[in-house]
């Protein structure tokens, strides 16, 4: 058992940290649109008898204390990061667990799979100077790993090894690439932008969400060969901005759920999660509560989390929500309950489980911060 005093001086030292001014949420992205949909809703949980505790945040089995801060990171990292505006990118084989991301300014880093100490891995200037807005592992039928990482400022998409060997870059579509779509393939000849927010592969396919442009679409490209590495886009495209069923205010994250060949593509203004097979046909929407603004939705066992960039009341900070069969069965309040005072907006989520406890690694924007939640199981 931790002694009482040290227990509280930690929570003391948590609650009191440093806190930076911010800018609304909207400022994020100029999209901010209603629906009217009525899918599965995804119902916040209420009858959860829990009591509150100083530095606890959560409802039943699904309460998180503060772990680490940033101050596990290098020192070449804090400089930066109040730039943070990026996702995380987990190693779920067996005996792995290790966790990557990107900070604009010091490059990819590396958080050991027990959590506990964190490195930057040598980045070429291309992708080290421009914002990587998430991350994604995926693995070459031989089980070679890869990570994608796209650059929505400098409208690539960047693969790589785990090691940071830049391999391929996936150039912004041009009037020469044909698209299954006259909207798309108009977008481009008009020299449209190219903004990439996410990146998943599925099969095959590179699919990409295009959130922060007017288009709005998911974009496809087709991975030819692994030696030498060669990418082309391919005509698949869906989606496309508007507010009815498989449309999108703003398509800023994608995930295909372990063992699935489903894409859950997270629509930040609507609240709301829409459901595509592989060939973009939409399925479903798992609905959030109303002004949460999800990021992107990462699963792990029957579990997912969710990084919301604002919540339901914008004083209380941003909400990150624990989903079972999809609904909300806990709310973490970063700001609000556990002393992070830069964790307004929250950006971006993923849970790892140790032992048998569940662990946060979650990344907050304007200003950008970094921690580390531990599940309180006594």
């Amino acid at each position: 058992m931790k002694h009482p005093i040290k227990a509280l001086a930690c929570v003391l030292a948590i609650l009191f940290g440093i806190g930076l001014a911010v800018v609304p949420a909207d400022a994020h992205d100029p999209h901010s649109l209603a629906t009217s949909q009525k899918p599965a809703q995804a119902t916040p949980a209420a009858n959860v008898p829990t009591v509150p505790a100083p530095g606890i945040s959560g409802q039943g089995m699904m309460r998180f204390k503060v772990l680490y801060t940033s101050d596990l990171l290098p020192e070449d990292a804090k400089k930066v990061l109040t730039s943070a505006h990026g996702g995380f990118a987990v190693d779920r084989r067996e005996g792995r667990g290790e966790t990557y991301f990107a900070l604009p300014g010091a490059g990819i880093l590396q958080i050991s799979g027990d959590l506990k100490a964190i490195r930057l891995i040598e980045t070429p200037a291309e992708m080290k100077n421009v914002n990587l807005h998430n991350a994604t592992i995926w693995f070459s039928p031989e089980g070679s790993p890869y990570l994608i990482f796209p650059a929505n400022d400098a409208g690539k998409v960047f693969t790589t090894t785990l090691d940071g060997k830049l391999i391929y870059t996936l150039n912004t579509p041009t009037s020469a690439d044909e698209f299954d779509n006259p909207v798309v393939n108009d977008y481009f000849f008009g020299g449209g932008n190219f903004a990439p927010t996410d990146v998943e592969y599925l099969d095959g396919l590179y699919y990409v969400t295009t959130g922060y442009s007017e288009l709005d679409f998911v974009l496809t490209a087709r991975v030819l060969s692994l030696s030498p590495f060669k990418a082309i886009w391919n005509d698949l495209v869906f989606g496309g901005k508007g507010d009815g069923p498989g449309q999108f205010g703003t398509a800023h994250g994608i995930t295909v759920p372990p063992g699935k060949k489903r894409l859950d593509i997270s629509d930040r203004p609507h609240s709301r999660l829409e459901r595509f097979t592989r060939y973009g046909h939409y399925l479903s929407t798992v609905e959030l509560p109303k002004g949460s603004l999800p990021c992107d939705i990462y699963y792990l066992d029957r579990y997912a989390v969710v990084a919301s960039l604002d919540g339901p009341n914008r004083n209380k900070g941003a909400p990150i929500y624990i989903l079972e069969n999809d609904k909300v069965i806990s709310t973490i309040m970063p700001l609000e309950d556990l002393g992070l005072k830069n964790f307004k907006h929250n950006h971006n989520a993923v849970l790892r489980k140790i032992g048998n406890k569940f662990y946060i690694i979650v990344q907050a924007w304007n200003p950008g911060d970094f921690a580390i939640l531990e599940q309180v199981t006594d």
